[in-house]
């Protein structure tokens, strides 16, 4: 007998703005802008999708999913845009030497 395997998506898990926070805080983290595009994303989707997001943001839809995928690369002012939609705010921290 075959497994059935259903696809995984983190948005489902992640219902809790602290744990959003720190998804986002990791993504930040590595320096990877795919990474942090598809952080962005899953949390977009789990507080109500793209289509909502894309309305606080006056952004168009299909334009976030490009930006928003692991193969995006949102620009900053749409980066701003909905970092700002999301109720997330960046701190800048010294690296450790």
């Amino acid at each position: 007998m075959a497994i059935e395997l259903v696809p995984f998506d983190a948005a489902e898990y992640i219902t809790e703005p602290e744990d959003q926070a720190e998804l986002l805080a990791e993504a930040l983290a590595t320096g990877d802008r795919g990474q942090i595009a598809h952080a962005l994303g899953v949390v977009a989707r789990a507080r109500g999708g793209l289509g909502k997001l894309a309305e606080e943001t006056g952004l168009q839809r299909q334009a976030l999913y490009k930006a928003l995928s692991a193969d995006g690369n949102p620009r900053l002012d749409t980066f701003l845009r909905v970092l700002s939609a999301l109720g997330v705010t960046l701190k800048a921290e010294r690296k450790a030497a």
